[in-house]
């Protein structure tokens, strides 16, 4: 038996006497033994519905907003590190292997996107089978920018938040799997093919899941963070005419 079970035994036992000692008093003061009894049994008899509302009502309400607290907290991680990385990171998986014009297009996100368009352009790019070109050059400029950013993918990785959220974990895992993979290879020159396509198919899997995880950022950034919304549209790694200078429209 724990230090917390026998203390919550003790206090149920406390509890029960003090209500035992207030109702023997209780009778002894007002000698109306029989009105005791009846609001002991009225009380006994609204019990269910008190456990209903406590129990179960009251603690998915409070399940709920934990979970919104957390969900708050992973996103804020989550805007961190495309911050920090995952933006510049796209770029240089775009570099590897350009999206076709039709997939690209489902990427240029706007103002008048809401929750039926965010989730047709996931689907499409769920599906999108990725290809990349390795080379030695690219490979040794990845290696150079990832190796850079290794403590802070590192330290995003150790989050506990991350555990409510395992697509972007899936995706981060796979981003460090790339940045452990290019440390261990002093050269990325004269590399048998089987490895540069080892190394292409890591990048494709990293690649795959990180537009899908930018893809739920900007969803979530357009309904909570319009202001972080429209820098991250000026900012869009797919598209090519994105600017992040506001100009002013043509009516």
């Amino acid at each position: 038996m724990t230090k917390r079970l026998k203390w919550e035994i003790v206090i149920g036992l406390l509890l029960i006497a003090l209500s035992a000692i207030l109702f023997f008093a209780q009778a002894i003061i007002f000698h109306r033994t029989r009105d005791t009894f009846f609001h002991l049994l009225q009380n006994l008899a609204f019990l269910p519905i008190e456990v209903l509302l406590v129990t179960i009502i009251l603690d998915r309400l409070l399940a709920f907003r934990e979970k919104q607290d957390v969900m708050r907290k992973i996103n804020m991680v989550i805007g961190t590190f495309f911050n920090e990385a995952g933006t510049d990171l796209l770029v240089f998986f775009l570099g590897f292997g350009p999206l076709p014009a039709p997939i690209s297009n489902e990427l240029h996100t706007s103002d008048a996107w809401d929750n039926s368009r965010f989730a047709m352009a996931i689907n499409i790019l769920r599906a999108h089978k990725y290809h990349v070109d390795v080379g030695p050059e690219k490979l040794e400029s990845l290696k150079h920018f990832l190796l850079g950013k290794r403590e802070a993918l590192l330290t995003m990785l150790e989050n506990p938040a991350l555990v409510e959220h395992d697509s972007f974990t899936d995706a981060l895992l796979a981003v460090f799997h790339v940045a452990d993979e290019l440390s261990h290879r002093k050269s990325m020159s004269g590399l048998p093919e089987s490895d540069y396509m080892h190394l292409a198919g890591d990048i494709q899997r990293a690649y795959h899941l990180l537009v899908l995880e930018w893809l739920y950022y900007m969803k979530h950034l357009k309904k909570e963070y319009p202001y972080l919304f429209s820098l991250a549209v000026r900012t869009n790694p797919f598209d090519a005419s994105a600017s992040v200078i506001v100009r002013q429209q043509n009516k």
